[in-house]
């Protein structure tokens, strides 16, 4: 395992060929939540595709019945249909996600990067209390956030204003569905952590306490950047997230 800072400009060097880069947001997000890091990745000679995952395009769809695998599914299939390199981003609740790809197509992927996330052990939810069948998940306050531990350092009045305004409820049954994992050669795939609302040391120590369920020790190559902001650095540190990303799709 390596510990990095976080490069502060995005590089504008490209690996030779095509890397893809899957954009997969956390809860209550669409594509939308990566406008601002698309420039960075963009000069970095990369190809990005920012996802909305089914549900999360707007309040109004319909989201009963859909679980991870939903989730899942989607973007194995915009896997399946890029050439080239493949780098899947997962941030905060699409860790779960790119992880599980990753787990069916260990041989597509290059690298996976995880914004303030991580892969969790086999059989592990996200939110194992919620039921699938239960209401879906509204964003909550801005307290109820940070006693979660969501850090909301960086966002200023205008980023709080446009995530609460475009939040999509999260689907329950996503939510409260368990990872499952079968291919060990996922643990081959090298892996990026981008630690931005806890430091890179304090999440290993927390890992190897068994106080996070993450198969972090399992992985054969590791390096984690710190990018001290708060949960959402997409909004509070874009350039630098582009940077951090671009460093890691490249490397």
């Amino acid at each position: 395992m390596s510990t990095q800072t976080a490069p502060q400009q995005p590089s504008c060097s490209s690996a030779p060929g095509t890397v893809h880069v899957v954009l997969v947001p956390g809860f209550w997000l669409g594509a939308w939540a990566w406008d601002d890091v698309l420039p960075g990745l963009r000069a970095a000679g990369l190809v990005p595709h920012p996802v909305t995952l089914p549900g999360l395009g707007s309040p109004a769809e319909d989201r009963s019945g859909l679980t991870l695998e939903d989730h899942v599914e989607a973007v194995t299939a915009l896997v399946d249909d890029l050439d080239g390199d493949v780098v899947l981003v997962g941030h905060s609740g699409g860790a779960v996600v790119v992880q599980s790809v990753v787990d069916r197509h260990p041989e597509r992927v290059r690298r996976v990067v995880y914004v303030d996330s991580g892969p969790l052990r086999d059989g592990v939810a996200l939110q194992p209390g919620v039921q699938s069948d239960g209401p879906d998940l509204p964003l909550p306050t801005w307290e109820e956030l940070e006693a979660e531990g969501n850090s909301i350092e960086g966002l200023g009045p205008e980023d709080r204003a446009t995530l609460r305004d475009r939040a999509v409820p999260h689907p329950s049954g996503v939510a409260g569905s368990p990872v499952l994992l079968g291919d060990p050669r996922r643990l081959q795939v090298p892996v990026t952590l981008i630690c931005t609302s806890i430091p890179a040391a304090l999440l290993h120590e927390l890992v190897a306490a068994g106080q996070i369920p993450a198969e972090l020790p399992d992985l054969h190559d590791v390096t984690s950047v710190d990018l001290p902001t708060g949960h959402w650095p997409m909004f509070s540190r874009p350039a630098d997230l582009a940077a951090a990303i671009a460093a890691a799709a490249t490397s």
